[in-house]
């Protein structure tokens, strides 16, 4: 739905006032544009501690327009049907040190923002999309996580270690899945590299057997839907959804297991770690409340094996509500976190994943926690001390999380502005809605086309998360990314 009046420049204008009222720099110190000046090539480590590992057939699967290419992955064949997996993770702390100006607008954003305007990145292009990425071709240095998995999706043995890599093949999500579904032929790239296509079905068999064991212990399958900008030129066309597939399924437990390995790498070594942990939902009563009107029964207490069921029952009976369904289960579920981890004290766990070992490792071009994690690894393997106390991390993780909290706001106030520009020639307008969110500050709604949220300002009462409902478009304002809507009682 092209609207000629949308105009690019205006949402960018709306996406920076976003990131300074939530505290978050949208630009770059001259300080850091000073030492960038002195990085002009990646990193290069001959140790002995580096290993060789560039002729492995690594490949990168991302989002067709990624370029911050944070992990690679290969596998290959082990005896009695187990499988060897390794993750290379860009080695970003290689080029951005501890307390460096670069590592200071890092360490206060703590993530890469994505709004609809534009990306605000954690670091500088020139590193997160060159010289700490992961690129195509390009030698580059990585921490690996080496994985054995049996036959049953057990990891039977681990290590981590550095190494220098190469990315042989930069794919895309939308074109392997297609490929991999056999609704669409190889990618360019995966037929032009020899052994990829076998290489490919390996990993994508095993993560399938990672699926099949994080259900059974009770990891929550989710199906949400993403809104994504659609440009026309300068202009915004539309937002759509961006769909879960096979090929992010590949990646998304390949994450899962190595972020695990870390953290059990960490503890094993008597390091503190930050922790990513989803507590047990506070708002259990309205999932076993939305279950029950759907025919099925939840425990009185919070149970993820349970939700996990249900929602593999759900998915199967009727997948075109599911994505709303997953939507309603997200927000009861609440925010995940970061907490400091002391060696030797209980771990708090992750609720929707299933796990009790779990941190974020994976992603250092984008999330200043994983940089962290990768110096607290580095460290132990070198068999330094650890690179921050403990209450530098507790206080890390309590600012990583605030940050993480302002940069949704950010994300979330930007889709609106945008959702507001395509919906303002539709005033009067009825659609069909999901309610995202109840509480005393209001009640919220999501549409399907576009993807937007706006705020149901007449006739909410009585509404809950997971209600459905016919609501019209009463009002909006690009500006500061209001959409109201009035509930429509038939």
């Amino acid at each position: 739905m092209p609207q000629e009046n949308s105009n690019g420049g205006v949402l960018k204008s709306i996406a920076r006032r976003a990131m300074l009222d939530n505290g978050l720099d949208p630009d770059f110190a001259p300080a850091v544009a000073e030492q960038l000046r002195g990085v002009d090539k990646p990193a290069r480590d001959a140790g002995a501690q580096i290993r060789d590992l560039r002729t492995l057939l690594w490949c990168s699967i991302d989002n067709d327009d990624s370029r911050d290419l944070d992990q690679l992955s290969v596998a290959a064949g082990l005896a009695n049907g187990a499988t060897r997996i390794l993750v290379a993770i860009a080695d970003v702390d290689a080029l951005v040190a501890a307390g460096s100006p670069i590592d200071e607008h890092a360490r206060h954003n703590t993530t890469s923002v994505y709004t609809a305007a534009q990306i605000f990145p954690m670091l500088p292009e020139k590193l997160s999309t060159d010289l700490t990425s992961l690129a195509e071709d390009q030698e580059r240095l990585a921490v690996v996580i080496d994985m054995s998995i049996d036959a049953q999706g057990g990891i039977v043995a681990s290590d981590i270690y550095r190494a220098c890599v190469v990315n042989h093949a930069k794919l895309a999500y939308n074109s392997v899945a297609a490929w991999l579904d056999g609704k669409a032929p190889a990618p360019s790239r995966v037929g032009s590299v020899g052994g990829l296509p076998a290489q490919l079905r390996l990993q994508d068999a095993v993560a399938q057997v990672l699926k099949g064991v994080r259900q059974r212990q009770g990891a929550l399958g989710l199906t949400t839907l993403e809104a994504q900008a659609v440009y026309e030129g300068s202009a915004l066309a539309d937002l759509k959804p961006d769909e879960d597939n096979r090929a992010k399924e590949l990646i998304e437990y390949f994450m899962i297991a190595a972020n695990g390995v870390v953290a059990g790498y960490l503890e094993a070594r008597g390091s503190a770690s930050l922790r990513r942990v989803l507590r047990q939902p506070q708002r259990w009563p309205r999932i076993v409340q939305l279950a029950r009107a759907l025919g099925q029964t939840l425990p009185a207490l919070p149970d993820a094996q349970a939700l996990s069921e249900f929602l593999v029952q759900r998915q199967a009976a009727a997948p075109l509500q599911f994505p709303d369904l997953s939507l309603a289960v997200v927000k009861l579920l609440g925010a995940g976190e970061y907490v400091l981890k002391r060696p030797g004290q209980p771990a708090e766990g992750h609720f929707g994943l299933a796990v009790t070992d779990y941190t974020h490792a994976t992603a250092p071009n984008r999330r200043f926690p994983d940089v962290l994690t990768q110096r607290l690894l580095k460290a132990a393997l070198s068999g330094r001390p650890a690179p921050y106390s403990e209450d530098e991390l507790r206080a890390l993780a309590a600012h990583c999380s605030e940050q993480e909290r302002h940069a949704d706001k950010v994300e979330r106030s930007v889709r609106k502005s945008a959702a507001a520009m395509l919906l303002t020639a539709h005033l009067g307008q009825q659609f069909d809605a999901i309610v995202t969110g109840a509480s005393e500050k209001g009640t919220w709604v999501r549409i399907k086309s576009p993807l937007a949220e706006g705020r149901v300002v007449k006739g909410f009462e009585g509404l809950d998360v997971g209600d459905t409902a016919r609501v019209q478009l009463l009002h909006t304002d690009v500006q500061r990314g209001f959409i109201d809507f009035a509930r429509v009682h038939s």
